[in-house]
């Protein structure tokens, strides 16, 4: 029992085969639903999973290792198995998948001389930990072993990431993979199209391919083919790893070469507990939603979208042209024209054993007529037909069928929303949905394409309210000069909580404040969740306490060099702390280098050299003499400033956190930036600062507060809503009906953050009013899956507009 790839295809046990895969996460769902999860897959027609195992979902503190219950990735491999659903096992170490630091645990952070996702021996050396957990748990279910795993990815989209040494980093993934016994193909993702980056060029790892193309571009075919040509020359297939989830996209991947088609993320889930990441996504700093859901053909909650018939006809198509479509190879072009938007060059699969297949997209909104081998076809619209020519069929040959082919033993069925044009032999007719016809002794029929029936609409319900008379603990955590992040304090996710007293200067400057810190200066609270960009607070007339919490959201899950909180392996917590203690304008004496300018080197405010080579860097120089710790701030940053301080190394400042810090006894301070005549002067500033000392601190992990949620204990019967001060926490339980099918809780109100939990775990968390931006699916709701029972929610009033008021919770059957 084999698996083998060349650049003809996947082979499994001497079969060519074309690899439907979804991309379904154990970690992201109940246990009690890995089976009908497993069994939706099979149903829509795909044979394959993809499963990414997260790090951190199985360490949950240095050394504490946990593989039972929901993290029990051996009893879902087993059931996936049991589903006949083939298996790629993506352990990471790094996964990136919108999960808490893309699975690296919160605590590698810790270590300065740790770099992740590199050739360098302290991380490897966690790393081998790591896979020798997880590798055996693979090792014993790969498919030579008589297990489902065909293919164990190493790492994830390596070439968006500044790894020093790929060969070298990559050779020791392959290498651990070995070690333990991995014989199936090993793999690696390139999520831009960088293979190199991706694989390092790694012996043994075969390179594969993310594409996520606008749906609507008719280049699509063109790219794909591309990539197909470069692996073909290196005698592999085209593996795509990661797509859109379109079918109409889908086919024109398959049509342009590709053997493995995963689209992410075709069945959906669950982020429960702290497990979103804060992510990018193009914008630097948004937070990860709970609902994981990015359209797929199954819901976050189970439900069979559209979508999900598209998958059948697809599936049904692969398997009625079996080893003769997965061992084809590139066709050559064939004239196609259309009334209708289309591919700017349409791709053709010359089948093994011949005929050929040609996928005419209809990109547009209203059918149409295309003519392909001098035949005028209908089209319908929004759809990607495989259209077949010349293909054998033992006495006879189909010259041309303009729709997709279901099955062809005796007869041939065909599934389309418009008639359909067959020629057999030498007679053409043209078939109504719905009908059937003999044509040269062949029996020909169409039928229209299957639907998904919509859900039932929601039962609603309002529960019962009581409010908590009691609090959970916090563990004491010590004093610290400075505020320490929560990684040190033991907290990987959760919060913790920062008090002193300081003489407040009229300012404070806090650099590095995440996720989200609420806090109270002498009574008033600020709410701040900026992604670790300094903060300059007004705190003119207030006195007393300083006290914050700091929770996390989620550790980033891709490397953004704008914000601090968004880079890989960025620690969370209240940041440091400054009074400002003067404020001096520097944005005049700067001497310019670069260009033309010599010696004497001319004195210019800053930014405001002019010269005709724009674009083209000039740096600013100018002396400060701080004596003690100080902060700059460029105002009317729009394209990056390298900060050179003194002799040191550049640091880069964006717009969207346009600060840099100097230590005591700076002397000078270089700026470089592009020369742009059209981006005005840049204003700089320089703030003398002093630390705000003598932290004391306590912590809350997720596992203290969801044994604080998870009790039952007798509280204060309220009605909603309920109003709330600005930092103000209120612990509620709420009684539920029997929902056997699960419910949707949909929180109301405004300037509130509300966490759930049920039996035993938690839901996730909603913030409503004024927020950050959120990706994924909805931000609004928890969910409250099959069979879990009692619901418990803090609810926490956030400084914003309005008074912080939780109005409602509605629940909504699913």
């Amino acid at each position: 029992m084999t698996v083998s790839l060349d650049a003809r295809g996947i082979t499994i046990d001497g079969t060519p085969q074309v690899v439907l895969c979804a991309s379904l996460f154990y970690f992201r769902l109940p246990r009690e639903q890995w089976r009908e999860r497993l069994e939706q897959v099979r149903g829509s027609g795909y044979t394959c999973v993809d499963v990414y195992l997260p790090w951190n979902f199985h360490e949950l503190s240095p050394g504490r290792w946990a593989f039972d219950g929901r993290r029990d990735v051996a009893a879902f491999l087993d059931l996936a198995a049991e589903t006949g659903l083939h298996v790629i096992a993506r352990p990471g170490p790094y996964i990136c998948s919108e999960w808490d630091g893309g699975a690296l645990p919160a605590w590698l952070g810790l270590d300065p001389a740790l770099r992740v996702r590199q050739n360098e021996p302290r991380y490897l050396a966690q790393v081998t930990a790591w896979f020798d957990q997880v590798l055996p748990i693979l090792a014993a279910r790969q498919h030579g072993a008589g297990g489902t795993v065909i293919m164990v990815q190493l790492e994830n989209e390596l070439d968006f990431f500044d790894c020093a040494d790929r060969p070298g980093y990559i050779s020791a993934l392959r290498d651990l993979a070995v070690a333990h016994g991995i014989d199936v193909p090993l793999i690696a993702c390139s999520g831009q199209g960088d293979l190199f980056g991706a694989t390092g060029d790694v012996a043994d790892v075969v390179p594969a391919c993310n594409f996520y193309p606008d749906d609507g571009s008719p280049f699509v075919e063109e790219e794909v083919r591309r990539y197909a040509r470069l692996l073909a020359e290196r005698g592999l297939p085209l593996l795509v790893t990661e797509t859109n989830r379109r079918h109409r996209t889908l086919r024109r991947l398959l049509a342009s070469g590709a053997s493995l088609i995963a689209p992410y993320l075709q069945s959906s889930g669950w982020n429960f507990g702290y497990a979103p990441s804060t992510g990018n996504w193009g914008r630097p700093g948004n937070f990860m939603s709970h609902g994981y859901d990015f359209g797929g053909y199954v819901s976050s909650t189970g439900v069979e979208r559209p979508e999900y018939a598209e998958a059948q006809v697809l599936a049904w198509v692969l398997q009625a042209l079996g080893p003769r479509l997965a061992a084809a190879t590139p066709g050559a072009p064939i004239e196609v024209s259309a009334d209708f938007p289309t591919s700017s060059s349409h791709s053709v699969l010359d089948l093994d054993g011949g005929g050929r297949l040609v996928a005419v997209p209809n990109l547009g909104t209203e059918d149409g007529h295309a003519t392909i081998a001098g035949t005028t076809v209908a089209v319908a619209a929004d759809s990607c037909p495989l259209m077949l020519l010349d293909l054998p069929l033992g006495e006879t040959t189909l010259r041309l069928a303009s729709a997709d082919l279901m099955a062809a033993r005796d007869d041939l069925l065909f599934c389309s929303s418009v008639p359909v044009t067959v020629i057999v032999g030498s007679t053409t007719e043209e078939i109504p949905v719905g009908t059937s016809r003999i044509v040269e002794g062949v029996t020909v029929t169409v039928e229209p394409p299957p639907e998904v029936a919509p859900p039932d609409a929601p039962g609603t319900h309002r529960p019962n309210v009581q409010r908590r008379t009691s609090a959970p603990p916090a563990i004491p955590a010590g004093t610290y000069e400075v505020p320490p992040p929560l990684e040190l304090l033991g907290v990987h996710r959760g919060r913790g909580t920062y008090a002193t007293t300081t003489d407040l200067t009229g300012e404070l400057l806090l650099v590095g404040a995440a996720d989200i810190v609420d806090l109270s200066i002498g009574g008033r609270v600020h709410t701040l969740a900026g992604f670790g960009a300094t903060e300059r607070i007004d705190v003119r007339g207030l006195e007393g306490e300083l006290r914050a919490t700091a929770e996390i959201w989620g550790h980033a899950n891709f490397d953004d060099v704008r914000l601090p909180s968004m880079r890989l392996g960025s620690l969370r917590g209240l940041g440091t702390m400054w009074n400002v203690v003067g404020a001096q304008d520097i944005s005049a004496l700067w001497t310019v280098d670069g260009h033309w300018a010599g010696a004497p080197a001319p004195v210019r405010n800053l930014a405001g050299w002019s010269s005709t080579r724009v674009g083209t860097p000039i740096t600013y120089t100018r002396r400060v003499d701080t004596k003690t710790p100080a902060a700059l701030h460029l105002d009317g940053v729009r394209a990056p400033v390298s900060v050179t301080v003194d002799d040191g190394e550049a640091l880069t400042v964006h717009r969207e956190d346009p600060w840099a810090l100097l230590p005591a006894g700076t002397k000078q301070v270089s700026l470089t930036l592009p020369h742009d005549p059209s981006a005005g002067g840049l204003r700089a500033e320089l703030l003398t600062l002093s630390p705000v000392r003598d932290w004391t601190c306590s912590a809350q992990n997720d596992e203290l507060l969801t044994e604080f949620a998870s009790r039952r204990e007798a509280g204060l019967d309220i009605e909603l809503p309920l109003t709330l001060r600005p930092g103000e926490e209120a612990w509620l339980d709420l009684t539920l009906p029997t929902l056997e099918n699960g419910a949707l809780v949909r929180p109301e109100g405004a300037q509130v953050r509300v966490t759930g939990w049920a039996s035993g775990e938690c839901l996730g968390r909603v913030w409503l009013g004024d927020r950050p931006a959120f990706s994924g699916g909805d931000p609004d709701v928890l969910w409250i899956p099959p069979g879990w029972s009692g619901l418990a929610l803090l609810v926490q009033g956030v400084d914003g507009p309005g008074t912080p008021e939780l109005r409602a919770v509605r629940i909504e059957s699913t």
